[in-house]
């Protein structure tokens, strides 16, 4: 076993060996194990697009679909030698990082090992931390020994412990579950548009199933909007070797830009977003969110179907960067539908999906 491995092992020895859920004081403590690995990730196995071009010449702007990227997976133990599987109903989720749930009152602990190459964290948005679990990179007048969490090296291990106290879970007007997310901030710019960013659920107190999921649902799902510049990247400079290419070449490339922007829905473009399905009459909730780049600007729109979000009944949607809102449908129109974002360009550029209402 490496150095390093034993002491993974070590320090979370007394961890691995509680129940995922254990009954806290106050609620539960609910332990993740989730690991930051580099993958080959495919924005566009299929780049036809699924609404026909105006232009009958048309030609994607999708180029190069495959690259290298960074992205978040959770494990069953800390030894982070088995994959969680991850269940039928969220392999949706695609680029983002696994789902983390918490009800009001509970504590969250992320086992955290950076399996790339380059530094990186884990950060909440909305959960409460002391500065030993912020895990964001900046100077904050604490000594290195204090800010282990926010820049874990290459190989190490390190665990945040977060808590969903009243402020973090819905609001008087809220639904019974909102959206939070989470992503590392080592070099933010660089580590979000490298793939490392995931979503937090919070419950209001009282109202979770067994497996953490909101008793008044049906059935859920997580969309990310997003677009992701490969230059700003932590891996730009491993992508261009790949290829045999460097950054001067391609700036003399007349479609360097579009080749390396992607217009997204849980890191797929073009349709390629497994189909989302769910049934006439079902209540389903929509927690929907947004990256932090200066295109993140976003309107998802769903077609034949409305949805109630913010106490109005709409069907379009407004996001900002880092942005996150919860819609709630109760579908009643069968069929195929479109759901994209309304930005004429983002839209053209390959930022739509489809679900499906069975009877």
């Amino acid at each position: 076993m490496s150095p390093r491995r034993i002491l993974c092992t070590v320090a979370m020895v007394l961890l691995s060996a509680a129940p995922v859920y254990a009954d806290g004081p106050r609620g539960r403590v609910r332990t993740y194990y989730i690991a930051a690995e580099n993958v080959e990730w495919n924005y566009a196995p299929d780049p036809q697009p699924i609404v026909p071009p105006e232009d009958p010449e048309y030609r994607s702007p999708i180029q190069l679909t495959t690259w290298v990227k960074a992205v978040y997976h959770e494990y069953t133990d800390s030894t982070f030698q088995t994959r969680k599987p991850q269940p039928p109903e969220w392999q949706h989720l695609g680029m983002l990082g696994p789902l983390i749930r918490a009800e009001v009152g509970d504590t969250v602990k992320v086992i955290f090992k950076n399996n790339t190459r380059d530094f990186c964290t884990m950060h909440p948005h909305g959960l409460s931390y002391d500065k030993l679990s912020e895990g964001a990179n900046y100077k904050d007048g604490l000594a290195p020994e204090q800010k282990k969490g926010d820049g874990v090296r290459p190989g190490e291990c390190f665990t945040y412990t977060w808590t969903a106290p009243e402020s973090a879970g819905p609001g008087p007007h809220d639904p019974s579950s909102i959206l939070w997310m989470y992503h590392s901030h080592f070099r933010e710019t660089r580590d979000i548009n490298a793939g490392l960013f995931g979503p937090i659920i919070v419950i209001r107190k009282g109202y979770a199933k067994p497996d953490g999921a909101p008793k008044d649902v049906d059935r859920e799902f997580v969309v990310a909007f997003a677009v992701y510049d490969e230059r700003e990247s932590a891996y730009f400079k491993d992508n261009l070797v790949r290829r045999g290419k460097t950054p001067s070449t391609l700036m003399n490339d007349a479609n360097f830009h579009q080749s390396v922007m992607f217009y997204t829905m849980n890191g797929f473009s073009y349709g390629n977003l497994s189909m989302l399905t769910m049934k006439k009459g079902e209540r389903v909730r929509w927690y929907l969110m947004s990256s932090s780049n200066g295109e993140d600007v976003h309107s998802p729109h769903w077609h034949g179907q409305t949805v109630i979000s913010n106490m109005m009944r709409t069907d379009t949607l407004s996001l900002g960067p880092m942005g996150m809102t919860v819609a709630d449908m109760i579908p009643s129109s069968v069929g195929t539908w479109l759901f994209h974002c309304h930005v004429n360009d983002h839209m053209d550029r390959g930022m739509v999906a489809r679900f499906t209402v069975t009877p």
